[in-house]
């Protein structure tokens, strides 16, 4: 082997990458271990889960920037920054919730026609909306399409020649013209939204959030691990943006009233510690109200008696220990706190008796945006931790009677970022007539002084007013980065397009299931690897064994350094990627080992036969692993969510498995030989298992296609009549999985009879899932009702239709918090992207395979070969659902996961058949004389031990999984399990007497017109 040098370098470098990568692992579990180690002695033992979790969170809160890992003495990593390097566990593994929204661009063009009622504008949208269930174009132009359809001379023109978008569309405008419009302002609106809803959910305050914009235009992904309250998430996603500009209180003027508001503070915290002097803490009724002259010295009165408290009891916080008061500053800006801090800090100023001491029309509200570390001092006099992000608290005055914004979003008509004349970035807008004369009365009132723009309750910015502003138009200036710039643009256009979000998938996971989820995923994990690491040492000797051994665990640290070094998330189908990887993984050693065992037996040396076994098995390497990766690509392509964690995992698992089997092993071999160490790859046993393998594959090649044919047949005769359960991903629904209590078995059949009636006889099937008292039922009810309530609906029904089996005492909140262990909602719209993103998946690995295996053969008969072996193992293991989906006691659905596990089999059976074909090339150059059919043969038989072994271990992981692993995952593994013997089947007995038939077929035609 050429630069072992360099191969080792590689193998040391990428350890000691996956080593560090792994250690923010480690520090992260140690801290958060002793956590739950706290937080179970200040509860106390007999203390509630929700009383213990709430010290867990406090101490996990207070240590957040607080230095945890220490690299090398050069670099110290906080609690936090060790949370985002960690390995990232999905939502099935530690509960929580996943969401996809939806803005949809016809709403927004209904609201940029100012919701026009012509009739030719409606009949578009109805027919776009129609047709785009079916279609990959953008909705703008089906309903371009559509409306030239509905109305052939009819003019976009007149209808969205509309007050707001009079400076884009004129009378004149063409459709085609208006079209570019409406393309424009939706991607704007669309990406609002998301700056929205991101921002929404950065202040929700969820530990590693993910939120990024999927590839159909208006939709959302959203992940939350850890959330226990998701109809408060329902709720915070689907509220429309709120955007409103207030007049502001300068700092100055209300000082005096934020340290009666501390002394009150202090008072009610000290009360919390002595019950005895609740009596102190409550604000005397009848109390005359101070004037402005006696603030002052009544400030510096309650300033002195809350100090003196603090200093005789230190357990006592007031509002000015959480919050940084800016006593000197002037502007709107009354204080700053670290982000731990704001949820007590909003608490206080809540509560009635502190209210009653501020003035009644103020109104303080965070910055959206943190202040940067070198701005602190400038604000802050007192030493503060700047690892932490700290927001400021700025003062908003409500003038008007109602308590509403004295301008609110819908007066702006453009808003867009540019560069101001120093250089800087600013943002241009524009408001309509009503507007204008508003912003022009706002702005001459409050000249010297800020104006907040305020979105959703946070501040986005408050820039000084320096004169009046007539005429509507305006710039906002402020430290804006660009991208920040074009964001604020992006909001303050929101006002006028109301677009709202729908969720078109709900997924929810309770953290019991999850954490059960885990356990099994790990148990199914450690047994499979025991199972073929005993296994490799069985078949192939100790010292041949142990070094395929070592490959193995050195894949599995590499795959879960590489996983940890890419921040990819481990989901329980990743889990099973990565065991399906070791059995997948063994096959490279198993090539190479028979190769080793047929150099011997042919009477090479050791060394010799060392290394001629791996220079021959390389090829048949390379290609098996590719073809395998080409599908882990395409899963990773077409798949969402899970199915990405799988194909992830597969992929990586390929890639290091490539690694481990062929440089680490022949490195160790290296080693070995030199030190002149006898090594056997075989046992008594195996020693000579199938090597003297002579089935005549050629001879019974038509016994076997028809074997294959009345299988096929038998399965699209079951799809034709019975068809495929499918799954709510192609469907659209609901499911529930729901827990009873006690461990006593509950009757499925009854429970159906129950839900099926509260659902109103929709579409309804209830199974055993899992434990005897665990079910999951699956409901189409009120699957077409996109509006908010329709979750609230189905709960309710749900619960009523249960209720005679957890009892009238059990309220429906009880029954959401306690019996639900997870649900998944899928809307309609994303159930037929699903679907189509299924086809394209299944019809382009076929595609990509064959031009794969036509390259690398150079013979399109080995292609044709392939897709056929291919095109029977996709119908049979189609048939065996279709068979089987009412009998069995797991869900054998069509769904994602059963689509992932189809193109698996894909890979898994390309994998073995491409192996094949090489033996059979390898043959046909050694042996060119040789009857074709003799070729055959020889090579398949050559092949039997390989295939056999490789078969064999896989099948067994697959097995360990789907015995240990969870319930979620049974169908897929069973689509594996049956994938894999089919795979084996159809690489001897079907791809290669087809090939073998069009070259016989070939030839003969040549033979006959050479004569």
């Amino acid at each position: 082997m050429q630069n072992k040098g360099a191969i080792r370098l590689f193998a040391i470098l990428l350890a000691i990458v996956s080593l560090y990568q792994l250690t923010f692992t480690y520090y992260t579990r140690k801290v958060e271990n002793d956590a739950v180690e706290f937080a179970k002695r200040q509860a106390g033992p007999d203390a509630e889960d929700q009383a213990v979790r709430k010290y867990e969170l406090a101490y996990l809160d207070s240590i957040a920037h607080e230095p945890v890992y220490n690299f090398l003495f050069a670099r110290k990593y906080t609690y936090m920054e060790c949370k985002n390097r960690e390995i990232n566990f999905g939502l099935d593994l530690k509960g929580g919730m996943n969401l996809i929204l939806e803005v949809k661009v016809s709403d927004i063009i209904e609201a940029l026609s100012n919701y026009s009622q012509d009739e030719n504008f409606q009949k578009a949208i109805a027919l776009a909306e129609e047709r785009e269930k079916n279609s990959t174009r953008d909705f703008v132009t089906l309903f371009g399409d559509a409306f030239e359809e509905v109305a052939p001379n009819g003019s976009l023109a007149a209808i969205f020649n509309t007050i707001d978008l009079r400076e884009k569309v004129k009378y004149d405008s063409s459709n085609d013209e208006v079209l570019q419009v409406l393309r424009e302002e939706s991607h704007s609106a669309i990406s609002n939204a998301f700056n929205i809803i991101r921002t929404r959910i950065d202040r929700f305050g969820v530990v590693q959030p993910n939120v990024q914009r999927l590839q159909k235009d208006g939709q959302v992904l959203i992940e939350l691990p850890g959330i226990t309250e998701p109809e408060r998430v329902r709720s915070l996603l689907r509220g429309s943006a709120n955007l409103e500009f207030w007049e502001t209180y300068d700092n100055q003027d209300i000082y005096n009233y934020l340290v009666q508001a501390n002394s009150m503070t202090a008072r009610l915290e000290q009360s919390k510690i002595k019950p005895d002097s609740v009596a102190e803490a409550v604000v005397e009724e009848e109390a005359p109200a101070a004037t402005d002259e006696d603030l002052g010295l009544l400030g510096e009165i309650e300033a002195d008696s809350t100090a003196a408290a603090v200093a005789k009891d230190e357990t006592v916080r007031s509002l000015f220990t959480l919050l940084q008061p800016s006593g000197r500053a002037t502007g709107p800006v009354v204080g700053v706190a670290a982000e731990r801090n704001m949820n007590q800090i909003n608490e206080w100023l809540q509560d009635e008796t502190v209210r009653g001491v501020l003035p009644r029309d103020l109104k303080l509200l965070w910055s959206v945006k943190p202040i940067p570390a070198k701005d602190l001092q400038y604000w802050v006099t007192n030493p503060v931790n700047t690892r932490e992000s700290y927001f400021q608290l700025v003062a908003i005055r409500s003038s008007s009677l109602d308590g509403r914004a004295p301008l609110e979003g819908d007066a702006i008509s453009n808003a867009s970022d540019r560069v101001s004349n120093s250089g800087g970035f600013e943002i241009e807008m524009s408001m309509n007539s009503e507007g204008a004369k508003t912003w022009a009365r706002l702005t001459k009132a409050n000249v010297g002084k800020s104006i907040a723009i305020v979105l959703d309750n946070y501040v986005y910015s408050f820039p000084t007013v320096q004169n009046e502003i007539k005429g509507g138009q305006s710039s906002i200036t402020g430290n804006f980065s660009a991208e920040e710039a074009k964001d604020l643009a992006n909001i303050l256009n929101s006002g006028k397009l109301p677009a709202p979000a729908r969720i078109v998938e709900d997924t929810v996971v309770g953290p019991s299931l999850g954490q059960e989820a885990v356990n099994a995923g790990l148990s199914s994990f450690i047994w499979a690897f025991l199972v073929v690491l005993v296994y490799m040492v069985l078949y192939y000797g100790f010292k041949a064994g142990v070094v395929a051994d070592l490959a193995l665990i050195a894949n599995m640290f590499f795959i879960m350094g590489v996983l940890a070094s890419f921040g990819a998330v481990l989901t329980l189908p990743g889990i099973a990627g990565i065991v399906l990887t070791i059995g997948m993984s063994v096959d490279a050693n198993v090539l190479i080992y028979e190769r080793i065992r047929e150099e011997l037996r042919a009477g090479k040396g050791l060394r010799l036969a060392v290394a001629d076994g791996y220079k021959n098995a390389f090829s048949a390497i390379i290609d098996s692993n590719v073809t395998t990766f080409l599908t882990g690509l395409i899963l990773f392509l077409f798949g969402t969510g899970p199915i990405k964690g799988f194909a992830t995992t597969l992929m990586i698992g390929i890639a290091t498995s490539f690694f481990s089997a062929i440089f680490i092993t022949h490195l160790i071999y290296d080693r070995l030989l030199k030190s002149e160490i006898d090594i056997r790859f075989s046992t008594k046993f195996t020693e000579n298992l199938f090597a003297k393998a002579k089935i005549p594959f050629v001879g019974k090649r038509k016994l076997f296609l028809t074997i294959s044919l009345a299988l096929i047949v038998i399965s699209i005769g079951s799809l034709a009549v019975r068809g495929l359960k499918q799954g709510i991903d192609f469907t659209g629904g609901r499911t529930y999985v729901v827990r009873f209590a006690g461990q006593q078995a509950v009757d499925a059949a009854a429970v159906y009879s129950s839900v099926s009636e509260a659902f109103e006889s929709a579409n309804t099937e209830v199974k055993t899932f899992g434990a005897a008292n665990q079910i999951r039922i699956a409901t189409n009810f009120q699957v077409d009702n996109t509006e908010n309530e329709a979750d609230g609906i189905v709960q309710t029904a749900l619960y009523n239709g249960l209720k005679p089996f957890i009892g009238d005492g059990v309220t429906k909140e009880a029954f959401l918090s306690d019996y639900l262990q997870s649900s998944q909602k899928v809307g309609p719209t994303i159930a037929t992207d699903m679907r189509n993103k299924a086809g394209l998946a299944v019809t382009f690995s076929l595609l990509v395979i064959f031009l794969y295996i036509l390259i690398r053969f150079s013979k399109w008969q080995y292609g044709v070969g392939a897709i056929a072996s291919l095109a029977h193992d996709v119908i049979l293991v189609f048939g065996l659902f279709s068979l089987l989906y009412s009998i069995m006691p797991f869900a054998m659905e069509m769904d994602q996961t059963f689509i992932a596990a189809i193109l698996t089999v894909v890979g898994y059976s390309i994998n073995d058949t491409v192996v094949v074909f090489d033996r059979i090339r390898e043959y046909r150059n050694l042996y060119p004389k040789r009857p074709l059919g003799e070729v055959f043969d020889l090579a398949m038989n050559s092949t039997i031990s390989r295939t056999v072994n490789t078969s064999m271990t896989t099948f067994i992981v697959l097995l360990v999984i789907f015995l240990f692993g969870s319930e979620v995952i049974q169908g897929f593994v069973f689509a594996l399990m049956a994938g894999v013997v089919v795979g084996t089947y159809s690489s001897l007995f079907i791809a290669s007497p087809i090939a073998y038939n069009l070259m016989k077929e070939k030839e003969d035609k040549v033979a006959k017109a050479v004569k």
